[in-house]
């Protein structure tokens, strides 16, 4: 397939004319979709998709259009309609295709070949398993609202006439559980998951116990009491903040206006054990890729590096506008022009686990999850307020579980308030993973 795909991209690069630039991104992709309830599959969708996006440069002027086929006559057609769209495009000086920029890919096995041959019986039984494990797990479950079990393999192609030529083919699954637990009075539920490259590397039984535990221990959950205190971020929560604090990273939030790190590169902005990186050439990352966006290779950027700003995030047309190199940032699909962002954020992982962390913090919250987030966050200035549940810390240990709690802070103090990380690297089917964080003085309000 990627023979196939780099073809109909050459195909249609080679009709560029002179003073006019050409990017085709050709894309195939599977995907299956399986939820389970009560033993039964409750949806089942296996889908092949398909699709090319054509952008034209020509002085300064872009054009986009795409199709949902690999037909050379729609995408004759698709390349004369990119043209006609770029004829009424507003000039930017900064405007074009990206060209190659001398940096080696990374050889990656991001497909395992196990995946495609995973029969789908095989994949029913593999949620039906998780499901019944949960329910099997403790007496206070009552219920799984729902199982699921998603894979997915991506073949892509990217071609264009500055001299990009490149395919790439990645896959990946997980299964993921939502449990309902119960203790007569009060109800609570509680997810679970697992990924990975293949379904053998699926862990059913860590994905059963964490929706199980995530459920039962907040059962007769209260409001906390308000006030300041330390709190400890679950890897899932970390992993949410981390993707918002990597959107304001780019080079596209630089020139809107939109950064709350504009100016100030160099400057200490976490502690000085505290080293940021987005490197989706770590191939345990779930969003790991040997290429961005524009067909330039995927490379390690650290982003704040023992407390200290290093950088943003680039595609080809912020660093041109901001003065700067691509830093292999574009994010894209086919059928839009490529944005700026991360790939694979990570904090670099501490030496202590999360039980060692509550018994040093003594008194606070772990935060187990967090409601809101996105639109609570103002990506300017920073600030922030989300809802919130978990278990209270007392003299080092967790005791009573609390919910409908408000914690706000801004993202600035946030990062240098982090007291300790964890060393609970967790993959998760995003592009952040996620460890346990100690943030001093968040305010928590409750009752």
């Amino acid at each position: 397939m990627k023979s196939e795909l780099l073809k109909i991209a050459e195909a249609i690069v080679s009709q560029a004319v002179d003073g006019e630039q050409v990017e085709v991104v050709a894309v195939h992709g599977t995907e299956t979709d399986i939820r389970v309830y009560q033993g039964d599959v409750e949806s089942f969708t296996a889908a092949d998709s398909q699709g090319v996006g054509i952008r034209v440069v020509q002085d300064g002027r872009q054009g986009m259009a795409y199709a949902g086929s690999l037909d050379t006559d729609v995408l004759n057609e698709t390349l004369e309609e990119a043209r006609d769209n770029a004829s009424f495009g507003t000039p930017d000086e900064f405007q074009g295709i990206a060209e190659p920029d001398g940096v080696e890919s990374v050889s990656l096995e991001l497909l395992d070949s196990s995946l495609a041959d995973f029969a789908n019986e095989d994949k029913i039984a593999l949620a039906i398993e998780l499901e019944s494990s949960i329910l099997q797990s403790d007496s206070r479950i009552i219920g799984v609202e729902s199982t699921d079990y998603v894979d997915s393999i991506t073949t892509s192609a990217i071609v264009t006439s500055t001299g990009i030529h490149r395919a790439n083919q990645e896959g990946g699954c997980y299964v993921a559980a939502s449990s309902l637990a119960s203790d007569g009075t009060d109800t609570q539920t509680g997810f679970g998951y697992s990924v990975g490259r293949s379904p053998t590397q699926l862990d059913v039984a860590k994905a059963s116990s964490d929706a199980t535990e995530r459920a039962t221990r907040l059962l007769g959950a209260k409001k906390a009491e308000s006030g300041r205190m330390t709190v400890i971020l679950d890897p899932y929560v970390t992993a949410q903040f981390l993707g918002i604090i990597g959107s304001t990273l780019s080079g596209e939030a630089l020139l809107k206006g939109r950064s709350l790190f504009a100016d100030r590169e160099g400057d200490q902005v976490a502690p000085n054990f505290l080293t940021l990186i987005d490197d989706p050439t770590d191939v345990d990352a779930f969003t790991a890729t040997e290429a961005d966006g524009e067909g330039l290779a995927s490379r390690r950027n650290t982003l704040i590096d023992k407390g200290a700003l290093r950088g943003f995030l680039h595609n080809s047309y912020t660093a041109r506008a901001l003065g700067t190199s691509s830093t292999g940032s574009a994010v894209r699909s086919y059928n839009s022009s490529p944005g700026a962002g991360p790939l694979a954020l990570m904090l670099t992982p501490g030496v202590h686990s999360q039980p060692e962390l509550i018994a040093q913090v003594g008194e606070g919250m772990l935060i187990q999850g967090v409601a809101g987030l996105h639109s609570g966050v103002n990506p300017v200035s920073g600030d922030f307020s989300a809802g919130a549940e978990g278990l209270m810390i007392r003299q080092g240990d967790l005791a009573e579980p609390v919910r409908e709690v408000t914690v706000a802070s801004t993202l600035q103090r946030m990062l240098l308030d982090i007291q300790n990380i964890g060393n609970d690297l967790e993959r998760l089917p995003m592009k952040s993973s996620g460890v346990s964080i100690v943030v001093n003085d968040i305010m928590v309000s409750g009752v």
